[in-house]
């Protein structure tokens, strides 16, 4: 059975956040979610969005996300990150991912980004295996850098000092 690729909408905030969740018990970080539904609803679908959804519907039940947002290479110009590719245990193996993977490229050629980009854990090998099945490089020479809120918080505090 195929399921039903379309954008989210504000209604399917509670479906996104149990992705979420789903998602970071399989990346080994299932307390690391602090993101609410109400966040979701108002970054997602308030006055100013700050990403974009597909949504893969079954059976009237959300089953699978791809949520996207926009950035800008220096480079480049116009790109977009997917944030997150996210298909229900149950459901993994049944093209479900290959569907949002392919509705969010194909908006990408649509909207006419210059590049689109995205992390993948170095230990997810089918993930490496599919994005590279489908043309995409995976750069092994760059390392993600992030900063916490209290990371932030902490070196504003000492630059002040």
């Amino acid at each position: 059975m195929k399921s039903v690729v379309r954008k989210a909408i504000k209604s399917d905030a509670t479906s996104i956040l149990s992705l979420i969740e789903e998602l970071a018990i399989f990346e080994k970080e299932p307390e690391a979610v602090i993101v609410t539904k109400a966040q979701i609803e108002k970054d997602g679908f308030g006055d100013r969005p700050l990403f974009e959804c597909f949504v893969a519907e079954l059976e009237g039940k959300v089953v699978g996300m791809a949520l996207f947002y926009p950035r800008y290479s220096t480079w480049k110009g116009p790109t977009f990150h997917l944030e997150d590719l996210i298909v229900t245990a149950k459901m993994k193996g049944k093209g479900i991912g290959t569907q949002l993977y392919n509705a969010y490229l194909k908006h990408a050629h649509q909207v006419g980004v210059e590049r689109v980009e995205w992390a993948v854990l170095d230990w997810n090998l089918p993930a490496i295996a599919f994005y590279k099945k489908s043309g995409a490089a995976v750069l092994d020479d760059w390392r993600t850098v992030q900063m916490d809120k209290k990371s932030i918080d902490d070196y504003i505090l000492k630059i002040n000092s």
